[in-house]
């Protein structure tokens, strides 16, 4: 039995669905069963993270959990990987690429600093664990959807910002791997889809697969970071997602052969991803 944390998420529900494929059996910790929509066969837990009383419930009886952490703080996550060792003899992490291995390294503010502190909870634990560190993930640019329903313009910093976006489908078959075998125990893999590509790029093989001229107007980041936090994020998060897109222009993301290596296939193109979510942008 594996417990499946965000279930209901991108990441998420491609573990629930490709564990259930390979015939393991599944306990998802959802916040509204009935709003799940997992599955047949998917045992359903109601808990939250903020909640590790409803995790440790949610794990009796389990032998590896796969965590992710939607939360903008790691507080909290040392009560969660605390509770899931009570019962669980391994933790699969969703990761970000660029955490420090280094130990007396201080976490940084923002993304990378919540997933360096939970990172170091895990492998503190006593738990045999993977950190899947991921690099951009192409689900990240639905954020572009409402724009692309309404016009034929994408607006945002750093036209020229390139990113080696993986799909989801992808890090979720490393994570099942992780999670069903001993190959990755220990193991911190850098997570990347098969080619680099700038946002401008990104927005015109949405086109593309669309049938449409797509266009990307580039705004100064003082614009895209107010954007950002229009949609609710914190300014800390905004000011740093746009500072990286800045720095991707000049240092662009490399491609790792980790999804190759690991599964014997080539990761799914952008272009695969965007296929898979025509639904997300009509």
């Amino acid at each position: 039995m594996i417990l499946v944390t965000g279930a209901t998420g991108k990441v998420g529900r491609q573990v629930v669905v490709q564990l259930r494929e390979a015939g393991v059996e599944v306990r998802a910790l959802v916040r509204d069963p009935q709003a799940a929509a997992l599955p047949a066969g998917v045992e359903l837990a109601r808990g939250d993270l903020t909640d590790a009383t409803s995790v440790q419930r949610a794990v009796e009886g389990v032998d590896a959990v796969f965590l992710v952490w939607p939360l903008v703080t790691a507080d909290g996550a040392y009560d969660v990987v605390a509770a899931a060792g009570k019962h669980a003899r391994r933790i699969v992490y969703l990761s970000a690429f660029g955490v420090p291995d280094d130990d007396s390294v201080e976490p940084e503010p923002g993304i990378l600093g919540f997933h360096t502190v939970i990172e170091r909870a895990i492998r503190g634990s006593g738990l045999e664990w993977t950190l899947l560190r991921a690099g951009g993930m192409a689900g990240n640019t639905l954020g572009w959807a409402e724009q692309v329903r309404g016009g034929d313009v994408v607006r945002g910093a750093h036209a020229r910002a390139t990113r080696s976006l993986i799909h989801e489908a992808d890090i979720a078959a490393i994570a099942v791997r992780a999670l069903t075998t001993d190959e990755l125990v220990g193991a911190a893999p850098h997570l990347t889809g098969p080619q680099a590509l700038t946002q401008a790029e990104q927005v015109h093989t949405i086109g593309d697969v669309l049938g449409r001229g797509i266009e990307f107007e580039e705004l100064g980041e003082a614009e895209a970071v107010a954007a950002y936090e229009a949609e609710g994020l914190p300014p800390e998060f905004a000011r740093g997602i746009v500072a990286a897109h800045g720095a991707m222009v000049t240092e662009p993301e490399t491609v790792s052969p980790a999804v190759e290596q690991i599964t014997g296939r080539p990761g799914r193109t952008y272009r695969e991803w965007v296929a898979d979510h025509v639904a997300d942008f009509s």
